[in-house]
């Protein structure tokens, strides 16, 4: 079986089909052109799948590796040669999250004044609507005048439907920040032109925040003010189940991904024990 461009884009209309995101789609398709590439015409079979995998997995790390290896399997299946697919690879459950990637509340807070010292109002409120509501970055498209005003949002990804309930502070400034941008309806949340904010606009607006606000820049990016949510949450309420709802994860074990504490804090938590004498 040869893969090739048609092959690809026939694999990627029935994803869509399925109602896979589109990110999804992108990130199969885009492995499928690296596996093909790396073919140069050569049939797929087991011997060259497992050539490949060897090379991914001394070019990658093992999250990595298990990415392409999905998004592989999909194709052979697709194909109808399932005797190619792959194992994942293993990957020790890691219990603690690494300090130089790890955003403070403190970190958070020093970010929204650097915002607001510039003027950036719309970087403010997507921020303050993220980090509280722990949404993810693309959701914010259902973040509309009508939602804001019923005090909660429908959001529709994944295939999977949820509520997000909005806390009383972040709606008033919500209906706030509509009134003083003359929207009267749909989106809050829009570019110049009236499209919706996409991760790469607030992506590059957060790290243009950095140095005033003292932060490293591996810690400033739209997602880690949803691990911040998910950390302080917790920290609170101790229920994993229903932090996985909230966040829209059909896995516990990926909420619990997103609970990890550094190994800092874990060291502070041993100190206050004071089982040492």
């Amino acid at each position: 079986m040869l893969i090739g461009c048609q092959e690809i884009e026939r694999l990627a209309a029935q994803m869509r089909g399925e109602e896979r995101s589109a990110a999804t789609v992108e990130k199969y398709c885009r492995e499928a052109a690296r596996f093909a590439a790396w073919l140069e015409g050569r049939e797929v079979n087991q011997a060259l799948a497992l050539e490949y995998k060897a090379i991914l997995t001394e070019s990658r790390a093992p999250a990595g590796v298990n990415g392409a290896v999905a998004a592989l399997n999909r194709l052979f299946m697709f194909l109808g040669v399932e005797g190619c697919r792959l194992k994942a690879v293993k990957i020790q459950r890691q219990i603690f999250r690494d300090e130089s990637r790890e955003l403070t509340e403190n970190e958070y807070r020093r970010l929204l004044a650097a915002a607001r010292q510039q003027g950036n109002e719309r970087l403010l409120l997507v921020m303050e609507t993220v980090c509280s509501t722990g949404i993810r970055v693309g959701e914010l498209r259902f973040f509309t005048v009508e939602a804001a005003k019923r005090g909660r949002v429908e959001v529709d990804n994944k295939g999977k439907r949820r509520t997000v309930f909005l806390p009383g502070k972040l709606q008033t400034l919500l209906l706030r920040y509509a009134r003083k941008r003359g929207i009267a309806e749909g989106p809050l949340f829009v570019t110049r032109t009236g499209r919706p904010l996409d991760r790469s606009n607030i992506w590059s607006e957060m790290k243009g925040l950095c140095q005033a606000a003292g932060v490293e820049p591996g810690k400033v990016f739209p997602h880690n003010l949803r691990h911040l949510f998910a950390r302080t949450y917790y920290g609170l309420e101790k229920d994993i189940v229903r932090l996985a709802d909230i966040l829209g994860h059909a896995s516990i074990e990926t909420a619990r991904i997103y609970t990890m504490e550094s190994g800092y804090t874990h060291r502070k938590q041993l100190e206050r024990m004071r089982l040492v004498m």
